[in-house]
């Protein structure tokens, strides 16, 4: 049931046509919030994007009070791709108001065998990619001259250790350390940055991994809560993070939603 905790707000996000980024897309649309995405546009992508677009449309039309969608394609390692997707969010909504940085990559490899191609676009992506885009957003909430929170997608990964993820890890740290200097930088301008650190969560990017039985009853074993994630878990923290009602006060944090992972050590 929607709360309409983000009626008449204007909301963009990179990396939104699956997993955790169009979970969020679809529950800041059902707040009441208007929403860009951005995506590639692979066309191995097609139908998950010609579906967001139709779930957006059939929550609009079931409630007024709802948000649109729109999306905008573009790389996130091409720094002109965050500009872009602010200045259409701007063009169709007038405004920007909440940023989620999202889009990013994750695939496992040895150390000792691990690529300087890999590394490199890891880097890309993941972190590069995250600074451009919410330097563009930044940008734009600071002209506007009210305020805004860009949100994160960080990692569980951030604080741990993974050996067949000596390339990700570190992008992950990143962003965390980006939202928490971009704090520092931006509260003058009244624009909160704050970091989500989802643990293990399903998405495309893990799917296969969590398909091995023995893996996934591993891991269920290790969470608290007795499952692992699915990216609806990401949005309410996402909506929290981006209502200014409720986490007002809220900067430069970081917002485990890991089932309680991170603090089974025993």
């Amino acid at each position: 049931m929607p709360h309409y905790l983000l009626v008449s707000k204007t909301a963009a996000i990179t990396g939104g046509t699956t997993g955790i980024g169009r979970a969020i897309a679809l529950e800041f649309v059902r707040q009441g919030c208007n929403v860009a995405i951005n995506h590639l546009n692979l066309p191995s992508d097609s139908h998950h994007k010609v579906s967001l677009i139709a779930e957006a449309a059939d929550i609009k039309d079931k409630d007024e009070k709802a948000g649109s969608l729109i999306e905008v394609e573009g790389d996130v390692t091409n720094p002109e791709t965050g500009k872009n997707l602010v200045e259409e969010a701007v063009k169709a909504f007038g405004r920007l108001d909440v940023f989620v940085s999202n889009a990013g990559v994750c695939q496992f490899a040895e150390f000792l065998d691990l690529d300087h191609d890999l590394f490199a676009s890891t880097v890309r992506i993941n972190l590069d990619g995250a600074f451009y885009s919410c330097q563009a957003a930044a940008r734009q909430m600071a002209k506007q001259g009210d305020g805004g929170s860009i949100i994160a997608i960080s990692s569980i990964s951030a604080l741990v250790g993974g050996g067949l993820q000596t390339h990700y890890t570190p992008t992950k740290a990143g962003v965390l350390s980006l939202m928490q200097s971009m704090a520092v930088a931006l509260g003058q301008y009244k624009i909160r940055c704050n970091a989500l650190l989802p643990g293990t969560i399903k998405t495309q990017l893990n799917e296969a991994d969590l398909n091995d039985d023995k893996k996934r009853e591993y891991m269920e074993t290790r969470i608290p809560l007795g499952r692992t994630g699915i990216p609806s878990d990401m949005a309410g923290p996402a909506v929290f993070l981006a209502c200014e009602e409720l986490s007002g006060y809220v900067n430069g944090a970081q917002l485990l939603v890991d089932g309680g992972l991170f603090v089974n050590l025993q």
